[in-house]
């Protein structure tokens, strides 16, 4: 009999709540396993925090449930070295220096480090900037740096992100990996009609909620050419006076239910590095569901999105009136684009295509020993 591989992921978040865990790496854990892996999974969150981490107060939460996770980190350094491979998402411990972060390396065998968004520097400019030494304490610079340095092999979330950590790390095996799609479940619903008020839709975090800020404008100077409705998914409460909106509460089992409602996808973004390191995931989460997608035309996007192909790419505020305008104004328009959108989402960002990927990574990886 085979011996099973042994695996054990360190993540910020419990397993199915995180976009950036759900629709990335953990959508192939049943992959690996039919393929001989054991896996376990260890959030540093748990439940009970990651109900109260992104709402305002519960102080006295958030401090306990950083201590639980401390304390879940520590554990888990005793049964590190019994695994064949470390696969990190994010950070070990997400305060703090990076001696955990370093232990981990000593004690693995080998370890994978999935980045996302450009943190390594955002926590460059804490070490510049940040005059608070606490502050620096916390959120130690170092941290990120040192596992892209040390890991095994480095997966990105966006082609930038992927030239930069060649850059740092010590053995240059990086590889830039999407996220994905599961194109059987994200299915289009759009009647590309105009025959029902067209609903413009977006979807995001509390963390993320800056970004549809950016749109306040665009929506409102919209209103005053054509009627529509704005749907905003979330974990937060959201206003905008004069706006027909509908505020949904994100919950996994009615996501792509949710998503159905929309007519046309808004991905904002802000015109600053921190965009670089992002894959477009409300992008190819559109594409998918065979809604037309206007998004800031920057970082990945442009390579997603191929304007008035599969989506529209704009940058002023007077692009993005006129963009929604068009395709609210005219449902061929509409149709056109997300037809092709879910042509390019399938064939580009399916599970099939992506999953791939990773089988080839945790193939080149298992067969360096350290």
């Amino acid at each position: 009999m085979i011996k099973k591989k042994r695996m054990l992921v360190l993540c910020p978040f419990p397993y199915g709540v995180a976009a950036g865990q759900r629709l990335k790496y953990e959508q192939y854990l049943d992959h690996w396993r039919n393929k001989g892996w054991e896996i376990d999974i260890s959030s540093f969150m748990d439940e009970k925090m990651w109900s109260v981490v992104y709402q305002r107060g519960n102080t006295v939460p958030k401090i306990l449930g950083t201590m639980r996770g401390h304390i879940r980190r520590l554990i888990d350094l005793f049964r590190i070295p019994k695994y064949d491979l470390i696969y990190i998402f994010m950070y070990v411990t997400p305060l703090l220096t990076s001696f955990m972060e370093r232990l981990v390396i000593t004690l693995a065998n080998r370890v994978i480090y999935d980045i996302e968004d450009n943190v390594h520097t955002q926590h460059n400019q804490i070490s510049k900037i940040e005059p608070n030494p606490l502050v620096k304490f916390l959120k130690w610079p170092g941290k990120v740096n040192f596992l892209i340095q040390a890991s095994d092999h480095v997966i990105t979330s966006s082609p930038f992100l992927n030239i930069d950590c060649k850059r740092i790390t010590n053995n240059g095996y990086c590889s830039y990996v999407s996220s994905s799609i599961d194109t059987n479940r994200y299915i289009p619903k759009s009647k590309y009609s105009n025959e029902k008020t067209v609903v413009i839709g977006w979807t995001g975090t509390y963390s993320s909620k800056g970004y549809l800020d950016l749109l306040q404008n665009v929506f409102l100077k919209l209103a005053k050419k054509v009627k529509f409705k704005l749907h905003v998914i979330g974990n937060f409460n959201y206003n905008l006076p004069g706006i027909d909106l509908k505020v949904i509460e994100w919950k996994l089992e009615s996501e792509i239910f949710d998503l159905q409602s929309f007519d046309i996808g808004v991905y904002p973004l802000p015109l600053d590095d921190w965009v670089h390191g992002k894959s477009g995931l409300k992008a190819i989460q559109y594409m998918a569901l065979g809604l037309p997608c206007v998004a800031t035309n920057f970082g990945t996007t442009p390579m997603i999105i191929k304007d008035r192909v599969n989506g529209r790419l704009v940058k002023t505020e007077n692009q993005w009136v006129d963009a929604l305008e068009e395709l609210i104004k005219y449902p061929n328009i509409r149709k056109r684009i997300g037809q092709q959108a879910r042509i390019d989402a399938v064939k580009n960002y399916s599970l099939h295509t992506i999953g791939d990927t990773y089988d080839n990574i945790l193939k080149s990886v298992m067969k360096e020993t350290k």
